[in-house]
């Protein structure tokens, strides 16, 4: 069933917007228990050779030296902390400096490849926040309430077709292109159709989750000159099945929904904010729901700031 909800605020200045989302999401808590997930841009204050990798590690000795040692062979560490843990493992954030941004995907790839290791996020203008258990309890976790941002993505998940874990939490990124994230509700019926190409060019999957191969094609379709409402209009003809997703970008925001209009999905804006969400009790939490819209089937909008 899974819960989607995106806002942006016009101004283009910091905001609450941990927060908010945080409350956006409690509210569609029961549409996916299973995990939640953020993507929060505008707030990291990082420059722009500047990277936040965030890299699961089992609870084992000596495990977090290698993994440190790893990361310096590349590029020298510049700040670390270790996020709290859970279960047998913990979530090690470092940040550090890259001569251009193609060099951040074989750098992720080598840490990948350390026993009971996985890099769950490597970004520059956003910052990633997910695991597994409810909305309240993963904001607490890792304080997201007090994270500030200009725009924000986020979702709670019901998993039909993948496992319960941190790494098939939502949101999905790619690095075909810079800071693209996306969080999705539904099924998409022709994965392999849609994946098959994308391997083809030289695409590599992680895993078999749809979203995945959902923030693939927009960042290939991105990567080869079409605009991002281009780009959505064209996922929602080459899509087949029931879907609504939202994707995040440095500049903003884009939600697509299919053809058919099989998924919820909601929108209200006002002179200050432009919210979206997969039920109205959403969201009521930032904007008044006086003036809410329908997301129509097929249809697509972007907005950016």
């Amino acid at each position: 069933m899974c819960g989607i909800a995106g806002i942006v605020y016009k101004d283009k200045e910091l905001h609450n917007i941990g927060n908010d989302m945080t409350n956006m999401l409690h509210e569609l808590q029961h549409r996916g228990p299973d995990s939640a997930g953020y993507a929060i841009y505008g707030g990291t204050g990082l420059d722009e050779n500047e990277y936040i990798l965030k890299i699961q590690v089992k609870e084992e000795p000596r495990l977090l030296e290698t993994v440190k040692d790893a990361v310096n062979m590349i590029t020298p560490i510049q700040s670390d902390e270790v996020l709290p843990s859970v279960g047998d493992s913990f979530i090690y954030k470092c940040k550090i400096e890259l001569d251009k941004f193609s060099e951040l995907k074989p750098l992720i790839s080598q840490v990948d490849t350390i026993d009971d290791v996985i890099v769950l996020n490597g970004s520059q203008a956003f910052e990633m926040i997910k695991d597994v258990g409810s909305v309240l309890d993963i904001a607490d976790r890792y304080d997201v309430r007090n994270v500030k941002g200009t725009h924000a993505i986020g979702h709670t998940r019901f998993s039909t077709e993948s496992g319960v874990d941190r790494y098939h939490a939502h949101p999905f990124q790619t690095y075909i292109i810079r800071d693209i994230s996306v969080v999705h509700n539904g099924q998409i019926t022709n994965y392999w159709k849609v994946r098959d190409p994308l391997e083809r060019k030289g695409h590599v999957f992680e895993t078999f989750n749809d979203t995945e191969c959902l923030v693939h094609y927009i960042a290939d379709k991105l990567d080869s000159g079409y605009s991002l409402e281009e780009a959505l209009e064209q996922s929602v003809e080459d899509m087949d099945g029931p879907f609504s997703y939202i994707i995040g970008t440095p500049q903003g925001i884009g939600i697509a929904k299919d053809k058919l209009g099989l998924r919820p999905g909601v929108m209200a804006e006002t002179d200050d904010v432009f919210a979206i969400a997969s039920e109205e009790v959403s969201l009521g939490q930032v904007v008044d729901t006086h003036n809410i819209e329908q997301i129509s089937p097929g249809e697509v909008m972007v907005y950016e700031i």
